[in-house]
């Protein structure tokens, strides 16, 4: 918790100053409280003198009023520091979040990191509110007491003496046993959050496969435990009001016997008594006050652990010191100089500490204009192959270059801008058709717009939307059949012009007429920007379908993280019993004809759709939800 005071309380400071002078201020006027109706009693009541008593009840009405205006302002400084720091630290967590690679993603699971951003930050700051009111106003309301009693009869003194400790010793051992709770159920709630993202993300399945009274029995499990820790930390925080009061009252009785006596041979008055009880009263309450405070910090300080954790995780993907990469000339390409588009040296890769890799030595070699096909069964470690390219993960051993360079060596934003990624799962978020596609190029126009979309093969359903590019994309694009998102996040990762696309199994929605078109456009985009002097259009394609590999300058057949077989389709055929497996499985024998040879530099000819391309039925349809 002290942490996280110093990183993000330096633009608060005159809140935590001015409140908790405030309420010095106000405890000032509760001190003073019992001594005017010591003196009311006495003076007044004890001699049946009106006026006094106005004088005095026009005092504490005075009074009271100040202390009022006290508090309100020290209530607005606690706002205004809670609220403050809560918004820089949900901030600062938001921005550490978006700085981690997959591997820290990986490590604290996206509901733990939901619920720290909202539940822990949320007691972080209820800890910070009062702190700011409650923290300054009880220790010095109980210890100004404890002075202002002993200073009225020392003998009565020692009743205080005597309860204080006996109310500690019972805060210290509910406390004790109460902080472990409170950890364990900040991992009930992440199991919580875990359980209802998955069945909130995943309800059409479930429904699907009638699953609902399964995925109730899940939360109200977790749900259950849950409550169970909740339950156990409120009996055992239970006690401590019960037990507290009941010293509390004891001491009081005890007070008003041995009061009684004194007052009875002249030692004490009747007014000093009644201040007497009143310190004693205001001594306990604070104490009670302060042991509820103490559960409150605790939890606080829970939570700020778990957000420290977040904050203090250094990102294992970091560019700091890289410098702007300079970028193939097309002279260099025209030459057959330029640097390889991408190239692989061994690379080998593992999730966490895990000792077993999941990719192992990995070599291959892509010109620039050229199109990589990976295909390989599921698990096959596709995917996480090609998100080295970008550096979503780090290779453990051997090395990625993009356009010559290592990708280490790459400034992160340059490096995505360079490189499209288009993964397994359609993401779009909610607002408009405009807004997503200008995510990589914020200053793309119309036209760059609607072409990105004219190669992704969703113009024509843009067009037949109301409102076109402003067409509204509900949450996940919930609004577009699955198809349509794929072609969506395509269009996406096109504008800005990437020189190296990845569509990384992103056509596993559409239709083999779709897919072949999808495929000839991003051919004819490579094949025009080498012909206007620039640098052709490199394609990485992931995908269990032949067809949309077969054409490809080079296929990578993955099993089991390693490299089975590497060629064009026709040496694949003949070297590499896996490939001739998976396409026969697939295709007909005698549709395993040569593929189409490529006629230019990195620019492969664009083939007629043959039986294979053809949909046997239509994947989905246009506007279909």
């Amino acid at each position: 918790m002290l942490e996280l005071l110093k990183r993000f309380s330096g633009g608060f400071r005159r809140y935590f100053i001015i409140g908790p002078a405030c309420k010095l201020l106000e405890v000032f006027f509760d001190l003073l409280t019992p001594l005017v109706i010591a003196r009311m009693i006495d003076e007044g009541v004890g001699s049946r003198d009106a006026g006094v008593v106005l004088r005095y009840g026009v005092l504490l009405i005075g009074m009271a009023i100040i202390g009022m205006g006290f508090t309100l302002i020290c209530q607005k400084m606690a706002a205004l520091a809670s609220q403050g720091m809560g918004t820089a630290i949900r901030s600062s967590l938001f921005a550490r979040i978006n700085e981690f690679s997959y591997a820290e993603l990986d490590r604290f699971g996206t509901p733990s990191l939901i619920t720290r951003i909202t539940n822990d930050v949320n007691q972080v700051q209820l800890a910070i509110a009062l702190g700011v009111r409650q923290l300054i106003r009880w220790p010095f309301l109980a210890v100004g007491s404890m002075i202002a009693a002993l200073l009225i009869d020392l003998k009565l003194g020692l009743i205080f003496l005597i309860s204080t400790p006996l109310i500690g010793l019972v805060f210290w051992l509910v406390m004790a046993r109460c902080v472990p709770y409170f950890k364990q159920m900040q991992a009930r709630l992440d199991r919580i959050g875990l359980i209802t993202r998955e069945g909130l993300s995943g309800v059409r399945v479930v429904r699907a496969f009638v699953r609902e009274d399964h995925e109730r029995e899940r939360f109200r499990k977790a749900a259950f435990d849950q409550a169970t820790v909740a339950i156990a930390v409120g009996k055992l925080s239970s006690v401590l009001n019960p037990v507290t009061f009941l010293v509390m009252n004891l001491g009081v009785c005890a007070i008003l016997w041995m009061g009684g006596i004194q007052v009875d041979t002249g030692a004490l008055t009747q007014g000093e008594v009644m201040a007497f009880v009143n310190y004693m009263t205001q001594t306990l309450l604070s104490i009670v006050y302060v042991a509820n405070l103490v559960v409150v910090f605790t939890k606080a300080s829970a939570s700020a652990s778990r957000v420290n954790e977040v904050l203090e995780c250094e990102p294992s993907i970091t560019d700091r010191g890289n410098a702007p990469v300079a970028l193939p000339a097309a002279s260099d390409v025209s030459r057959g100089t330029a640097a390889p588009a991408l190239r692989m040296d061994k690379a080998c890769f593992a999730f966490g500490d895990a000792e077993v890799n999941t990719l192992e030595r990995v070599t291959l070699t892509l010109g620039l204009g050229q199109t990589l096909g990976i295909i390989g069964g599921t698990g096959s470690g596709k995917s996480t192959l090609v998100s080295l390219i970008p550096r979503l993960y780090d290779t453990r051993s051997g090395s990625v270059e993009v356009m010559g360079t290592d990708v280490r060596r790459w400034p992160l934003e340059q490096l995505r801008h360079v490189v499209g990624i288009v993964p397994q799962r359609a993401s779009l978020l909610s607002g408009t058709i405009r807004s997503n596609l200008l995510w990589r190029d914020a200053d793309a126009t119309d036209e760059e717009l609607w072409a990105a979309l004219e190669i992704a093969q969703a113009a024509d359903f843009v067009r037949k939307l109301p409102k076109g590019l402003d067409a509204p994309v509900e949450a996940g694009g919930k609004n577009f059949s699955g198809g349509q998102r794929q072609r969506l996040t395509i269009a996406r990762a096109l504008v800005g012009e990437p020189l190296l696309l990845i569509l990384d199994d992103s056509a596993s929605a559409l239709d083999f007429k779709t897919d072949a078109a999808l495929r000839h456009a991003i051919r004819e985009r490579s094949a025009a920007g080498s012909a206007a002097g620039g640098l052709p259009l490199t394609t990485v394609i992931v995908s269990q379908r032949v067809s949309s590999v077969r054409d490809a300058d080079l296929i990578c057949v993955m099993s089991h993280g390693s490299v089975a077989g590497l060629g064009t389709h026709d040496e694949l055929l003949a070297t590499c019993p896996l490939y001739e497996e998976i396409c026969l499985s697939q295709l007909k024998r005698e549709e395993l004809g040569s593929a189409a040879a490529p006629t230019s530099a990195g620019a492969p000819t664009p083939t007629v759709a043959t039986s294979h391309d053809l949909p046997v039925q239509s994947a989905e349809e246009e506007g279909a939800r």
